[in-house]
């Protein structure tokens, strides 16, 4: 029997002693670390739907990219790009959209150079900047220039795209599973560098490849037509002549009370045929010789079949990215325009809107889809275009010039867009390049900047909106809650005539303006407005007038102060500015 005088109990209760302090302690640092690890995830930039909108969350708080795209080569060496950082921020800019290149991450197969993809990051972080990643891969523009040399020098494992003629173009086919499965794997590279590096989540977003789709750049210039819609190369055609995939058809099936009305009469239109050859699918493709440009859709079939075969190709890039760091991707498309009417001469398979369909069936792991908005007459169309079958406005690139910054104003306003990025905000390039003393777009941007926690509330709701103003658009207005508010351009010459204008001032009539109104109470407005000459009136039956006009200001501590205003500085509206400026008000009615 045990004698239990001859148990030392005080040793006894000491081991369970220490096994309890050793388990307690253990619980202590396994919810530490969950909880560190849930924070870390929380922080990560999402996307995510409030009240029926889809909302950038970064930091954990609503996001709006007052954001410049940088021109293609700026970030090709680190010494290049030493200066930049300091002239976005000085630009107010809160984001910069920047390429990284395959042929720079990963020059040697399997050897990956992170120097560039630091220098960015760090770049950014240090001055307080955003950073929205352009991958540039398989594809920039339509071609294949931005692939590493052992891509460029194997054609063999790495197949070309040919057109009818069976020449082969300076775009990888995305029927070489070999490209697919190299760029994936460099797209994961980077993804999971981040990871592991970007600890303040200075990368909000990446954008896969660049206006992808078949095209020849020759012929789009010259506008004439040159027979590459689509892949003719030889597994092209045989895909092409082969059945459909299920699950496109799947899609369509489940969506089709909501698909865009493209897609929906082209399919319906053959029968809603849920097997067969694309052409059996979608019908025979063919020149649209209709007028009406919003009508015209030459090539169909090819064009969906080039964008489905685009799509899961990119599917299987964004899907190795999200896999070591899950944030937002979207996919940007070179517009379809009134000289580019067929595709082929912009690149076919990219993500046009009437195309969104097709997109979100090859590609669900891309978030959105943005347009690059370069043809001003479509602005709105394209805006709005991309605003349906849920998909957020986001502008990765558009103009550069005063009437983009005026515009700027009323994107935000009118469609509540995540972002606006005109290119080549740091100059020096070839084409669309910013004006080394263009100001319009700081003082824009620190405007927006100012009004960021109203942005954060209101935009893309019914408490805000947008207006604008330009040579072929002297007017402009929309009703907010129960009060008309009007745009109008002060016209110089009249005030000349009464008050003796200067000349000069008459000379920069043309500017474009733009708005951005929040109703923030019952009977207060905040507007901010500018650039070209703009005044802002609001009205409804039975108000007579203002309350009070203030103009928000900062001293010279950057401290905010109302500047009260009446008189002459009221009598063309309550919020008046003139040409060159941006102004911001407090209304009250």
């Amino acid at each position: 029997m045990v004698n239990l005088r001859e148990i030392n109990f005080s040793f006894v209760f000491m081991r369970y002693n220490e096994i309890f302090i050793f388990m307690r302690r253990f619980i202590f640092f396994t919810c530490l670390f969950i909880l560190f690890v849930s924070q870390t995830n929380a922080q990560l930039p999402t996307l995510k739907k409030v009240d029926g909108r889809t909302q950038l969350i970064v930091d954990g708080k609503p996001f709006f990219a007052l954001a410049g795209e940088l021109h293609n080569s700026s970030t090709g060496s680190i010494q290049n790009m030493e200066t930049i950082w300091p002239r976005m921020a000085e630009k107010n800019l809160n984001t910069v959209i920047a390429a990284m290149s395959w042929e720079l991450l990963e020059p040697t197969e399997g050897q990956f150079d992170y120097s560039i993809l630091d220098a960015m990051v760090q770049g950014a972080e240090k001055n307080h900047l955003k950073l929205v990643i352009l991958w540039f891969g398989s594809w920039k523009n339509g071609n294949s220039t931005y692939v590493p040399a052992w891509v460029k020098t194997d054609k063999k494992r790495f197949p070309l795209v040919k057109n009818k003629n069976g020449n082969e173009l300076n775009i990888l086919s995305t029927f070489s599973v070999n490209a697919c499965k190299a760029d994936s794997n460099a797209f994961a590279h980077l993804m999971a560098h981040l990871r592991e590096t970007d600890r303040n989540h200075t990368v909000i977003a990446v954008q896969i490849e660049n206006e992808i789709g078949t095209m020849d750049m020759a012929s789009t210039y010259m506008n004439m037509p040159n027979g590459i819609m689509r892949d003719f190369s030889s597994p092209a055609n045989k895909a092409f002549a082969g059945q459909v995939p299920s699950d496109l058809i799947s899609y369509l099936k489940k969506n089709q009370k909501n698909l865009n009305p493209v897609i929906a009469e082209t399919w319906s239109s053959n029968g809603k045929k849920e097997k067969g050859t694309w052409e059996e699918v979608f019908g025979v493709s063919k020149e649209d010789t209709t007028s009406n440009f919003n009508e015209h859709f030459s090539y169909l079939t090819d064009e969906i079949f080039n964008t489905w075969n685009y799509a899961t190709y990119v599917q299987q890039v964004a899907v190795a990215g999200k896999k070591e760091y899950n944030i937002p991707m979207y996919v940007n498309g070179w517009m379809k325009q009134p000289s580019q009417r067929d595709p082929g001469l912009y690149p076919s398979g990219g993500p046009q809107a009437h195309l969104i369909d097709i997109w979100r069936a090859g590609a669900p792991a891309i978030d959105f889809l943005a347009p690059d908005i370069y043809e001003i007459s479509i602005f709105d169309k394209i805006c709005q275009d991309y605003k349906q079958s849920d998909n957020p406005l986001f502008i990765p690139e558009t103009r550069v010039d005063a009437a983009a910054a005026a515009r700027a104003l009323y994107t935000f306003g009118k469609y509540g867009a995540l972002c606006y990025a005109p290119f080549g905000i740091d100059g020096g390039g070839f084409t669309n390049s910013a004006t080394p003393n263009e100001e319009y777009f700081r003082m824009v941007y620190g405007a927006l900047k100012r009004l960021m926690p109203y942005l954060q509330q209101y935009a893309g709701t019914d408490k805000c909106i947008g207006l604008f103003l330009d040579d072929k658009k002297t007017t402009d207005s929309q009703k907010l809650g129960d009060y008309n508010v009007v745009a109008r351009r002060i016209m110089l010459g009249s005030a000349q005539a009464l008050f003796g204008t200067s000349g000069e001032e008459q000379k920069q009539e043309n500017l474009a303006s733009g708005a951005i109104i929040f109703q923030v109470a019952e009977n207060e407005f905040i507007v901010a407005a500018g650039v070209g000459s703009i005044s802002i009136s609001i009205s409804k039956p039975g108000v007579n007038g203002y309350i009070s006009v203030d103009e928000i200001r900062q001293d010279k501590d950057d401290k905010t102060y109302y500047h009260r205003l009446n008189g002459d500085e009221t009598a063309f509206g309550g919020a008046t500015v003139s040409n060159g400026e941006v102004k911001i008000f407090r209304i009250r009615m």
